[in-house]
């Protein structure tokens, strides 16, 4: 995202974090803005999305702020998001992450 969960820098990425927030406590964000053309680049390989914010949850990306709307519009942003486990204190919930897995890869910026 551009910024973090506290001081996002963006509409899109405080839509994101704000959506994912009602669900989710246990979220992993990345700053873009630190390297915006590197994580740009690493975005665009992973997901074959350069826009930012990017949700990936247990490694799979899910989409930007929009698709977290129209996710959560027809009320399905818990389950994408495993809420329910998360919120059980299940070990093995993935976390949610907004760009952060991209770290995984072996060209990540950082």
């Amino acid at each position: 995202m551009k910024g973090d969960a506290r001081m996002p820098q963006c509409g899109y990425s405080k839509r994101a974090i704000g959506l994912i927030g009602q669900y989710r406590d246990d979220v992993a964000t990345v700053n873009t803005l630190e390297n915006l053309d590197a994580f740009r680049e690493a975005l665009e390989a992973e997901s074959g999305w350069e826009t930012i914010p990017q949700t990936f949850v247990d490694g799979e990306f899910v989409g930007g702020s929009d698709i977290l709307a129209e996710l959560e519009e027809r009320g399905e942003l818990a389950e994408t998001l495993d809420a329910d486990g998360a919120a059980a204190g299940d070990a093995d919930a993935g976390v949610a992450d907004t760009a952060a897995d991209v770290s995984d890869g072996p060209d990540a910026p950082f």
